[in-house]
């Protein structure tokens, strides 16, 4: 079904643009800001019509430019647009800004004391610090480091289990977490587009599609469909995840997407937790049955576990609840950062991005995707074209 469309007044326009400039404003106060993160917004000129306002999320260590193709697009076609930075990304140091779990002091201080003395655990931790691209395990190593992690401290296996469930009430005495504050400011950003008429969509990828599905599971009235492009709800892999899930109180570091900053793997872990706790919690996963999803994946991931998006996908309601999907195979060579046709990653990048963005745009209209379009390299004719790069 299309979008009835809407005409915000230049009273509602201003009331958003106000609520934003003030948050824009507290990043702008903030020492630690952090340079090509700000929020921004394309809105229509008052007194012409929108079929809507679209949020938009981009993926962990990423910055809104990294979503700002396709938020051009859907504002060129008649969606008045609100891309934000997700929770702590605005800022820079990661240890104190981003969301991120680690565990109580009286049980990390124990834990490092015993990591510093093991020679081993040591010598280890002594080459990554030295590292200056920070901290890039391969399955072998994360491997190794969680027996070594065991060894020294028996007790790891208690509190590994009570973080990799979801529910495990002895979460809570081991870990402090401010993972939900992906939610929380999410909410913050959609009261701000409040006196905006009309539906809201919301969008996102990788941590930022889980932020999209959490915010519509939390507002279904208000949030009509969701687009979330490979979703991080759970770590890719088992063995990455118990590593993601177990090394955090080392102080470990990786890097993302942004090569002038490395974030301590808790970090990850908040994700990790978000995803898995948040967006798949029994409440979340009723509420969404109400709001259409269009789900994309890659068979060629390395951040978001497939087969986790795909049960979610299933629990949802597939199809019969107007949810719509789409897996690039392997040969298509569709990295995890899709959205973006220059970002490289695994040395591959979305050849196929501009018929993902009319799909996209198709689905916020109708409701519906050809899914035959979106393995096409070239676009559909009926559809508003993309710009090239």
């Amino acid at each position: 079904m299309s979008p009835k469309s809407v005409t915000p007044t230049a009273t509602q326009l201003d009331q958003a643009k106000r609520a934003i400039a003030a948050y824009i404003h507290s990043i702008d106060s903030n020492p630690d800001r952090r340079e090509g993160a700000y929020p921004y917004y394309l809105f229509h000129e008052p007194g012409r019509p929108i079929l809507g306002t679209v949020l938009l999320f981009h993926g962990f260590s990423a910055k809104p430019h990294q979503m700002w193709r396709l938020a051009d697009y859907l504002f060129r076609n008649g969606f008045n647009v609100y891309q934000p930075s997700i929770a702590g990304h605005p800022f820079i140091h990661p240890a104190r800004n981003w969301p991120q779990i680690d565990l109580l002091p009286a049980i990390a201080g124990p834990l490092k004391e015993k990591a510093s003395q093991d020679p081993v655990l040591q010598a280890f931790i002594a080459n990554l610090a030295n590292n200056p691209e920070g901290a890039q395990l391969n399955p072998v190593q994360q491997a190794a480091l969680v027996s070594r992690l065991v060894k020294i401290e028996p007790r790891m296996l208690d509190i590994m289990k009570s973080i990799e469930t979801d529910d495990d009430p002895d979460f809570d005495e081991y870990y402090i977490s401010s993972h939900l504050d992906y939610l929380n400011h999410a909410k913050a950003r959609l009261a701000e587009v409040s006196s905006i008429p009309g539906a809201v969509y919301t969008v996102g990828l990788s941590v930022g599609g889980a932020v999209a599905l959490a915010l519509a599971a939390a507002d279904p009235d208000r949030v009509q469909k969701a687009v979330v492009f490979a979703p991080l709800l759970q770590v890719y892999g088992e063995q990455r995840r118990q590593y993601v899930n177990l090394t955090g109180p080392l102080d470990i570091k990786e890097m993302g997407w942004d090569p002038n900053l490395l974030f301590p793997v808790g970090c990850f872990t908040a994700a990790d937790r978000f995803g898995s706790g948040v967006v798949m919690s029994p409440a979340s996963l009723d509420s969404l049955k109400k709001v259409p999803i269009f789900m994309v994946l890659t068979e060629n991931e390395d951040a978001a576990d497939i087969k986790t998006n795909q049960a979610f996908y299933e629990e949802t309601g597939a199809e019969q609840d107007g949810n719509r999907y789409y897996l690039y195979r392997a040969m298509d060579l569709v990295p995890h950062p899709m959205v973006d046709p220059t970002e490289v990653s695994q040395s591959m990048s979305n050849r196929f991005w501009q018929s993902l963005y009319q799909e996209t745009f198709r689905f916020l209209t109708t409701g519906d995707v050809d899914v035959p379009n979106m393995g096409n390299l070239e676009q559909d004719p009926k559809l508003p074209q993309v710009p090239p790069v």
